[in-house]
């Protein structure tokens, strides 16, 4: 499904995959389409929400130009998914129950982390010279990410055990870049926003799209330490399920996890991409790559399905998906609207352990998300689906 928006007053189209968009992402979608480097059209993705500058669930591709606000506070946040060698005839909830407590004495949740730092070998070494001088945050914040690889964080980040319909249980991840991630993103919109004004840009403040042109020093030095962050994201991920697995095959004897065929997939950050014929700086700030065939993942809510998907490459979204179900309350919205005792029910029904216990849990509780059915109703002309997951246990930061 695909809905094109065009205003006199718009510079360029938006195309949107979904038609309950609310007011404050509209609006977002309305000033990256008259920023005057944007490239073709906006796509917004059937998951989209408001967010800081650009809609959770956006994809924009512009020219010579990348937007620090435009990728996100939590640079290369995605999921990854691994099947394990067992079934639902194998594990029963006791024995679920003996795993989480395994993962939970082995991945910090939360705002919490490692207290010695992990093994300097897993983390990416690829992207940077630590020594160089175009990378400051991730020189600086070095020591600090060795003591958070390996770790969940909060919000919607989550380890969820799951069930195919062939009753095979699998693992999925979804976490971030951590602290190192926010404070890249901090320091270069603080940047951009300060170049722009002395500039004299002409995009308003309040837009929240702060610029850094590519062929400036410090549009490179973002790209370089954004790509860090992304590469530091998916160390991290890959840690927690060697943990996972291990925490699986204590309990387990006879059988292995192996994480060799772990699906990884990020969706915030930004690539040069070739679109319509010319070479892009292509922003996914919640969103998924779905190039044909490529292997994708977008979770539900806890107590929703997730999917495993293969994308179609269609050209209108950039080659994009949504990256999840997508909020339709706000955090706040949510825990003042949402009755505990029924979210509670909703999870227990379905015999899923939850992580829902308080009212200030309910911002991550089902009811605070979009139908992912719908969701996928959406975008079926973006991805196909391959493997339907279903939660049976769920650990949230």
């Amino acid at each position: 499904m695909r809905v094109e928006y065009n205003e006199s007053e718009q510079k360029i189209p938006i195309k949107l995959w979904l038609d309950d968009i609310e007011d404050g992402a509209m609006q977002q979608a309305k000033n990256l389409s008259n920023l005057p480097f944007a490239f073709k059209h906006i796509a917004i993705m059937p998951d989209s929400h408001q967010g800081y500058g650009m809609p959770i669930g956006g994809v924009m591709a512009t020219e010579n130009t990348i937007i620090p606000n435009a990728v996100g506070v939590d640079i290369g946040c995605g999921m990854c998914v691994v099947k394990t060698p067992w079934t639902t005839d194998d594990i029963n909830v006791d024995i679920i129950k003996k795993i989480m407590g395994k993962i939970r004495e082995e991945v910090p949740v939360g705002f919490s982390h490692h207290k010695h730092e992990q093994n300097q070998d897993l983390m990416p070494l690829s992207s940077i010279n630590l020594n160089d001088e175009t990378s400051p945050i991730s020189n600086k914040e070095y020591n600090n990410a060795l003591c958070q690889l390996g770790t969940l964080g909060g919000g919607n980040h989550f380890i969820e055990i799951q069930k195919d319909k062939d009753n095979n249980i699998w693992v999925m991840i979804h976490s971030g870049s951590r602290n190192i991630g926010l404070k890249v993103a901090k320091h270069y919109n603080d940047l951009a926003t300060s170049l722009n004004e002395q500039w004299h840009s002409g995009i308003p403040k309040k837009w929240e799209l702060a610029f850094l042109p590519l062929d400036d020093k410090f549009g490179q030095y973002y790209l370089k330490e954004m790509q860090y962050c992304v590469e530091f994201a998916f160390a991290n991920r890959k840690l927690m399920m060697i943990r996972i697995a291990n925490a699986f095959d204590d309990i387990m004897k006879w059988k292995k996890v192996d994480i060799s065929e772990m699906i990884n997939i990020a969706h915030n950050y930004a690539a040069m991409e070739n679109h319509f014929g010319k070479n892009v700086m292509v922003h996914r700030k919640g969103a998924t790559l779905a190039r044909e065939d490529t292997v994708g993942i977008i979770p539900g809510s806890q107590g929703s399905k997730s999917y495993i998907v293969n994308g179609k490459g269609n050209k209108e979204s950039f080659n994009s998906c949504s990256h999840g179900a997508g909020r339709k309350m706000g955090r706040k919205q949510a825990q003042r609207e949402l009755n505990l005792d029924e979210e509670k029910a909703k999870l227990n029904a379905q015999g899923i352990i939850h992580a829902i216990r308080g009212v200030k849990d309910l911002d991550e509780a089902s009811g605070a998300y979009k139908d992912i059915d719908i969701v996928m109703r959406n975008q079926a002309d973006l991805v196909d689906i391959t493997v339907e997951l279903t939660p049976l246990a769920v650990i949230k930061g």
